[in-house]
């Protein structure tokens, strides 16, 4: 039997392969956003959004709310009446209001403007989780700012 001999170059090459093979399940779920969605425990559109997110790589988990301890729950995060839909989410620092597409949610993680965070106000049809793309109504998504104001964040025309 031939002993196997090491060189230090092999041996600390092996080692860092070695440690980067165990990090990337760490760099995979960093870069899978989590996010924290606070909804009505009978609504259906809200779990159809959130298996969009979940297509989408994000990592859901979820708190269930009655109507009233909803809204207050919303209005305490700074979240505006006019800019209410169905279902809150938090991630990042951010509140995410109704049916947002994930794209925007990325992008909004990714610009990180000083804000409370997005919504798409009431259920717009074709939004996500509320029926196809491709026979979507228009609807813009609304950037929610500390003061309380919005702003277009995206525009999504009618399909």
């Amino acid at each position: 039997m031939t002993p196997i001999l090491l060189s230090r170059r092999t041996f600390l090459t092996g080692g860092v392969a070695l440690i980067a093979s165990l990090a990337m399940p760490m760099v995979a779920r960093a870069a899978s956003p989590a996010i924290h969605v606070t909804k009505d425990p009978n609504c259906g559109c809200c779990g159809a959004w959130i298996e969009v997110l979940e297509r989408d790589g994000f990592t859901v988990t979820t708190d269930h709310l009655g109507t009233d301890a909803l809204y207050a729950f919303k209005r305490a995060n700074g979240i505006p009446d006019t800019m209410f839909s169905c279902h809150t989410g938090r991630v990042g620092g951010y509140m995410i209001e109704g049916h947002v597409p994930a794209a925007d949610i990325r992008r909004l993680l990714e610009e990180r403007p000083n804000a409370v965070g997005l919504s798409v106000p009431g259920m717009p049809y074709g939004s996500p989780g509320m029926g196809p793309e491709n026979e979507r109504d228009a609807y813009d998504v609304h950037l929610i700012l500390r003061n309380g104001r919005t702003r277009i964040f995206s525009r999504y025309d009618a399909a």
